[in-house]
């Protein structure tokens, strides 16, 4: 390597956090509206899109809000307006923003919300990590509508998935979180921000203005409308409640519970096309670790120790937990008797949400709260198996 080279590489590499990569990934996809309100452990996203957004170069606005409340709402609105949109909080936060997650999932509104996890429940641990958001995230809507769940384990994925939430978000015109946890959050970590995977956000499919717009009209069960502004040539109606295609009012229709089964259908239908993951199989192999966010990086640790005492195991770490996928799993799991799910919670949150495991894999969960789980103790858990 040259001398010239040696520099480059130093100069591109950062010490940078994982919040600081969510707000610069959610820049690099377009976000030109920011609203929240400051909470531990996200609050370096929400003062790093207020430093970024109103840089020239980016034109965007960044607006601090009174409450979790008022921050979803601020950006539900930026986004019917068609600007891409983004909010940032943590697991209380969080649970003041549901209705109006509810409203954008009805009304097919594209937003991202980056939920950087603590130890809860209620208002628990501020300065506390934990993975313990997962099904709060996930099932968080009447009728269990699947909002896609993206989670980084790193600060280098937290840039590159919350270009991946924006991703579904607009194409699908869907809320989607980005979870992430306390530890990827704060963590400083060196990144090459030259080798970053930037990936261009599509544009909302958008009303040619031709003809009358029809708000809620899809082409076909799995697609989204067809997209016009608010404030824009055309009337738009929305609304959060049970409707037909126009927009009105109705109840039990044929039109507005075919118009519900779309608002999942549309998510079923991209599955697999959602699923992101890394996947590091051995042949041979009767044991299958899977974790993702700050734990996967200890379950990682733990399997190149078994490999090294020369013990044979696999590894799957999921950085899309929702919509499931299925199929990763299940090619991991293949020829394995038994699954290890690894989490920072206290009973094994996602280890519920994929049984039952294929093949009759047997189930083994590693958890615990108020500490991150050490590789030795997934370690164990994979020497009791054995």
């Amino acid at each position: 390597m040259s001398t010239r080279q040696a520099e480059m590489q130093r100069v591109s590499r950062q010490l940078v956090s994982g919040n600081r990569m969510v707000a610069l990934g959610a820049v690099a996809a377009g976000c030109r509206f920011f609203s929240g309100y400051p909470i531990t452990p996200s609050s370096e996203i929400y003062q790093t899109m207020m430093e970024e957004l109103p840089r020239p170069e980016n034109a965007g606005l960044a607006l601090a809000a009174p409450d979790e409340i008022s921050a979803l709402a601020y950006c539900v609105g930026a986004s019917m307006s068609g600007h891409k949109a983004m909010t940032a909080t943590s697991g209380p936060g969080w649970c003041l923003m549901i209705e109006t997650l509810q409203y954008a999932l009805m009304t097919e509104t594209p937003v991202v919300i980056a939920v950087v996890q603590r130890l809860g429940p209620s208002t628990g641990g501020a300065t506390q990590g934990a993975q313990g958001d997962v099904l709060l995230t996930q099932f968080c809507t009447s009728g269990g509508y699947t909002i896609p769940v993206f989670a980084p384990s790193n600060a280098r994925e937290s840039f590159e998935l919350t270009q991946a939430a924006f991703w579904w978000a607009e194409r699908l015109r869907t809320p989607v979180v980005l979870l992430s946890d306390k530890e990827v959050g704060m963590t400083l970590e060196s990144v090459n921000v030259n080798a970053l995977d930037r990936r261009p956000v599509p544009e909302r499919a958008a009303f040619s203005g031709i003809g009358r717009y029809v708000p809620y009209a899809c082409e076909g069960m799995e697609e989204p409308p067809l997209f016009a502004p608010v404030g824009g040539k055309v009337k738009v109606v929305a609304t959060g409640s049970a409707h037909d295609r126009e927009g009105k009012l109705r109840k039990n229709s044929p039109e507005v519970i075919e118009l519900l089964v779309h608002l999942q259908a549309k998510i079923a239908a991209h599955a697999g096309a959602m699923a992101i993951y890394e996947m590091d199989l051995q042949e041979g192999a009767e044991t299958l670790v899977v974790s993702y966010g700050i734990t996967a990086r200890a379950a990682r640790e733990a399997v190149h120790r078994v490999r090294a005492t020369g013990g044979k195991i696999s590894f799957l770490k999921l950085m899309t937990l929702f919509p499931v996928a299925t199929a990763a799993i299940e090619q991991a799991a293949e020829g394995c008797r038994r699954v290890v799910v690894a989490e920072e919670n206290l009973t094994g949150l996602y280890a519920s949400a994929i049984q039952p495991l294929p093949g009759g894999c047997e189930l083994l969960r590693v958890n615990g709260i108020g500490n991150q789980i050490s590789p030795g103790q997934i370690l164990e858990a994979t020497e009791r198996a054995r």
